[in-house]
């Protein structure tokens, strides 16, 4: 699969910034690093780079979701947080508002992940050789045409909100890749990353941010 990618003219908010880590909150419609080809070179790491020149990755966010990002900013706070995220040590909270009416009001999707090879960068579920995924639920506020929910993934896999809110028959509204017909119509992916927690690489003090939804 192809598309054509026309980056988002917002910028990044920074939330803090000090010596050691960088959070920003993501605007929607922009890579968290470049793509294939230079029509992709524009993204999220490089438009930092020019106000924090020794910015580092710890993790991505998918292009169509917004919200809270930590970057390192030397090589010793990347692999301290590199490692938290590998540990599941970090907490993450998204809000996404899904098609349809999501009951019960809490829940757990807990179904395995693999790429869908014919339809990159689509992910399929596969109980034979996917890598298990797991995400809590808790709804906000809910009608029948539609359901605002928190979402709390346990792991990481690629688009793991997206597919698994779509396996329960409620897709995340405006997703390009899992949503169709009504649900699909809408001007962006309605995901945003609330909030991230993890330990200070310097202190090891736990800390927390979010950036409040924009939908």
């Amino acid at each position: 699969m192809s598309f054509l990618y026309q980056p988002t003219q917002e910028q990044p908010r920074v939330i803090h910034a000090d010596h050691q880590i960088l959070v920003v909150d993501k605007p929607a419609g922009l890579l968290s690093v470049p793509g294939r080809g230079d029509e992709r070179a524009d993204c999220l790491i490089e438009r930092l780079r020019g106000v924090f020149p020794t910015v580092l990755l710890v993790h991505r966010l998918d292009m169509d979701t917004s919200g809270v990002m930590v970057f390192a900013l030397t090589r010793q706070a990347q692999g301290h947080l590199g490692r938290q995220f590998q540990d599941r040590l970090t907490k993450k909270t998204y809000v996404a508002r899904l098609w349809g009416r999501l009951a019960p009001a809490t829940g757990r999707v807990d179904l395995p992940l693999i790429v869908d090879w014919p339809n990159r960068p689509r992910q399929k579920v596969d109980h034979d050789q996917g890598r298990p995924a797991q995400t809590d639920w808790r709804v906000v506020q809910s009608t029948d045409a539609e359901t605002r929910v928190r979402l709390m993934p346990i792991t990481g896999r690629s688009h793991q909100l997206r597919v698994h809110m779509a396996q329960l028959g409620h897709p995340i509204l405006g997703d390009p890749l899992y949503a169709t017909g009504a649900a699909a119509d809408f001007a962006r992916l309605m995901l945003h990353a609330e909030s991230l927690r993890f330990k200070h690489p310097e202190t090891g003090v736990m800390q927390g941010f979010s950036a409040p939804s924009p939908f």
